[in-house]
């Protein structure tokens, strides 16, 4: 089984206590968001396959990766976008993201970091243009440290557009939708762009704007995981929505628990909301939902050793 930590927030930047002492205890519990029933997911080596985490701040879990990976072979799925402040309030710098990732392909090999350029918001702020340039600065600081970035256009989902309403009449933030045609061009443009770099551009769960121009993102997947662990890594291609070509996997994390800020999100209603969650979370409890009320089995590590 592949675990998932996690595309419903951000575990290395925020909850990386938790999940090292999960790991320790050998399992976790997951609450389904729709349903509000709880299920128990077994961390131990002979029963996870590989981790895939998602993250926009590896530093605070870094002096942790070794430990992760004598348990199983890790992929970080790590965005850099370097938006203006507005749009991503709480990220890193992006300089700070792009030496997480070069350290952490120098210590754990290119294959274990794929960087993601994702979501594509086109705006006053972040016109195509302005997309172009950026994403070639980042392209040049990222040569030799990734072979593949993952990106995709924004969806415009109820608390997505219920944020960017907020942030449009506060501060006169447009968002600009474009057509299908301006996507296909410019996911063209970008491809052109990184390949120079010997970075190959691949499309999540939008695959009408590939076109012929890049394959279909697997942010999920079991062959990278194969190649980092050198040894096969199996899973049926069981995507989590239409378009979706990742390998089957069980995610761990909790909507609206990330503070990030990130006003495109479509993981948190708000920030507020999500910085109540994060006070709140109880790193013994074997779920980061506060639903879950156990003291856990004194077995985690100590607090201070995740202080961002």
């Amino acid at each position: 089984m592949i675990i998932s930590a996690s595309y419903r927030t951000d575990i290395p930047a925020f909850y990386g206590f938790w999940f090292l002492g999960r790991l320790r205890n050998g399992y976790c519990t997951v609450t389904n968001p729709w349903s509000g029933k709880a299920s128990t997911i077994a961390l131990t080596p002979d029963a996870v396959d590989g981790f895939v985490f998602w993250t926009r701040n590896l530093h605070p879990f870094e002096p942790h990766l070794a430990e992760i990976k004598r348990h199983a072979p890790f992929v970080v799925q790590y965005t850099i976008t370097n938006y203006p402040r507005l749009l991503d309030a709480g990220t890193p710098a992006a300089a700070h993201a792009v030496d997480d990732i070069c350290r952490a392909a120098h210590n754990y090999g290119r294959s274990a970091v794929v960087w993601r350029y994702d979501p594509i918001l086109i705006s006053n702020l972040t016109p195509v243009n302005w997309h172009l340039c950026n994403f070639r600065t980042l392209s040049t600081k990222l040569e030799g440290s990734v072979d593949e970035v993952v990106v995709s256009f924004a969806h415009f989902y109820r608390k997505t557009t219920r944020n960017l309403k907020r942030i449009a009449t506060e501060y006169g933030l447009a968002i600009h939708d474009p057509t299908p045609e301006e996507k296909q061009r410019l996911v063209a443009e970008l491809a052109t762009i990184c390949s120079e770099f010997g970075i190959t551009l691949t499309v999540c769960s939008q695959p009408e704007y590939a076109s012929g121009i890049a394959n279909a993102a697997q942010c999920i997947d079991a062959d990278r995981l194969s190649r980092v662990a050198d040894r096969t890594v199996t899973a049926a291609v069981k995507g989590n929505r239409p378009g979706c070509m990742c390998h089957e996997a069980r995610d761990i994390g909790a909507y609206d628990t990330c503070p990030h800020g990130c006003v495109y999100c479509y993981a948190v209603r708000s920030r507020d909301a999500a910085k109540v969650n994060h006070r709140e979370h109880n790193p013994a409890n074997p779920s980061l939902s506060r639903l879950a009320t156990d003291r856990g089995s004194g077995n985690a590590p100590s607090p201070t050793a995740f202080e961002a």
